[in-house]
């Protein structure tokens, strides 16, 4: 017997894109289930939002936009995001009857039987004529090599495992990198250690003034180039500078931070740079960022020589039955309301087109 089930479109990841995602396809008349299905690997909803650590409270949230079709009223701004988030997207999936399953893995997608894509999970197998991916990066954390570290006899973790700042007490921390995290994750944790050092591969660029709708589509364009080239996507944060809001301009003026340049090894007790200055550590926070989360994708055979998967919108040039939402310019949370809209549109076009085959 044929265990393998059928829909038209199956959404991988069931954060903010693959949320949006879904809303546009029930908004089409396609039914949960029938039509299409939503899997997703976390164990709740929320998306990578309900791994954020405790003390990034909701109020800390910049640029959080309400998923299409409902707004997100009345939080409160010292309660977790983890939490606020989390019991928002709860909400959602139930007042749109989204039927979201969970916990499932995704472990490859490849070629089917009748020009279908077949789905392998860790539920089974389905074969559908399309597949939205929105697996985002929280599954692949960044971790830079370098000479020594592997000597290195404190602590080192990602911001992925950053679970708040009292767990630095009293030791001598070295945050890496530039971006919202880094700066975000020393401020809070400096008045806790006995002492701080931030080094960023390159020199930070802070942001005055509000960021408008012009500054917003340039730093995507920038973004969505790469995409189109088949280049590995920078996040649109990156691009856009880091704001410089009260608590940065603090950190700036009482020198936390104070921005060093890389280092170049790490030794068993700290880090050290070519000139022989050494730094000494108890902890080394990898503040660098994650990658995008698509090994299921590698039996399709999409990337580019430049690593990346060329793009189009949200259409993988190389197959138009593959749409990637929360990828490259749509990589964050309005960039993904969007991109879940364009995706169906897109797809819409593409399955009229084309007679359903059985698998």
């Amino acid at each position: 017997m044929n265990s393998t089930r059928e829909v038209d479109v199956v959404v991988v990841g069931a954060g903010q894109a693959g949320l949006s995602a879904a809303y546009h396809l029930r908004r089409t008349g396609s039914q949960p289930g029938r039509d299409f299905v939503v899997l997703d690997r976390s164990p709740g909803p929320g998306g990578a939002w309900q791994f954020r650590w405790p003390s990034l409270t909701y109020g800390k949230v910049h640029g959080m936009h309400a998923l299409p079709g409902m707004e997100l009223t009345g939080a409160d701004p010292a309660r977790p995001s983890s939490e606020v988030v989390g019991a928002y997207f709860a909400a959602y999936e139930r007042a749109f009857d989204l039927r979201v399953r969970r916990p499932v893995h995704v472990r490859a997608v490849r070629e089917g039987a009748g020009g279908r894509l077949l789905v392998e999970t860790s539920d089974g197998a389905w074969s559908t004529r399309a597949l939205i991916n929105a697996t985002g990066t929280w599954d692949r954390p960044f971790w830079p090599r370098y000479p020594g570290q592997e000597t290195f006899r404190g602590r080192q973790l990602h911001t992925a495992q950053y679970a708040g700042p009292q767990e630095f007490a009293g030791q001598r921390v070295v945050v890496v990198g530039g971006g919202a995290s880094g700066t975000q994750h020393l401020l809070e944790l400096a008045p806790y250690a006995a002492a701080t050092t931030w080094v960023t591969r390159r020199p930070p660029v802070f942001r005055e003034g509000p960021f408008d709708e012009d500054a917003g589509r340039a730093a995507v364009a920038l973004v969505e180039e790469r995409v189109r080239q088949g280049l590995p996507p920078r996040s649109v944060v990156s691009v856009t500078g880091l704001p410089l809001n009260d608590a940065v301009r603090r950190g700036l003026e009482d020198g936390t931070l104070d921005r060093q340049p890389m280092f170049d090894r790490i030794t068993p007790d700290g880090v050290e740079w070519r000139d022989g200055r050494h730094v000494p550590a108890d902890v080394i926070l990898w503040a660098t960022g994650f990658r995008a989360a698509l090994d299921h994708l590698a039996p399709l055979r999409l990337r580019e020589p430049g690593g990346g998967i060329r793009v189009e919108g949200t259409r993988a040039v190389a197959d138009p039955r593959i749409h990637l939402v929360g990828y490259g310019p749509s990589a964050s949370t309005i960039g993904a309301n969007r991109a879940g809209r364009a995706a169906v549109r897109d797809l819409r076009r593409l399955l009229a087109a084309q007679p359903a085959v059985a698998a």
